[in-house]
């Protein structure tokens, strides 16, 4: 084996275990998500805060969302600049711009290597019937069908993003 092709199949298995991270994060994430039984108006009330965080501070916050391949969801990880938040006929929409920075087909992205897309998510509350009637908080992208189950960390902030998030 030449060395170029021992360093390329490194590089790929090193994007194979951040992967793996990923996804093992998103699901402890959500699996506490569940359990604390946070609330779509709790949630949206995050969501006003960082809003004004991003106004103020220029605040991007680290998230993870499952993005769908055929019959597999796999977790992406990037930074989420929230621009506002609205509620309207009983739906609550999140403006948002992302800026992905890490997917299994393009490994790490840098931030400015590739374009922000500017986001909608929603908030609502999922009724789960698997475990005896209870509910549980959903974020999912109304623009595009492939992203969902948005968690957005509120202790990972980067003041530092803003001039991608154009």
């Amino acid at each position: 084996m030449d060395e170029h092709h021992l360093v390329t199949e490194y590089r790929r298995w090193l994007t194979f275990q951040h992967q793996a991270r990923l996804d093992r994060e998103h699901h402890g994430a959500r699996q506490r998500l569940e359990e604390s039984k946070v609330s779509a108006t709790r949630m949206t009330e995050a969501y006003r805060s960082m809003a004004e965080k991003g106004a103020s501070e220029g605040a991007s916050y680290r998230t993870l969302f499952l993005r769908d391949h055929d019959e597999t969801a796999l977790a992406c990880e990037g930074w989420l600049f929230v621009r506002r938040v609205l509620a309207e006929g009983g739906s609550t929409r999140v403006r948002a711009t992302l800026l992905t920075t890490f997917t299994l087909e393009t490994g790490r992205i840098e931030p400015g290597s590739q374009p922000a897309e500017k986001v909608t998510l929603e908030i609502f509350d999922q009724l789960r019937v698997d475990r005896g009637m209870s509910s549980v908080v959903r974020v999912d992208r109304t623009d595009g069908s492939r992203d969902t189950r948005f968690i957005t960390l509120l202790d990972a902030v980067r003041g530092d993003l803003r001039r991608h998030m154009a």
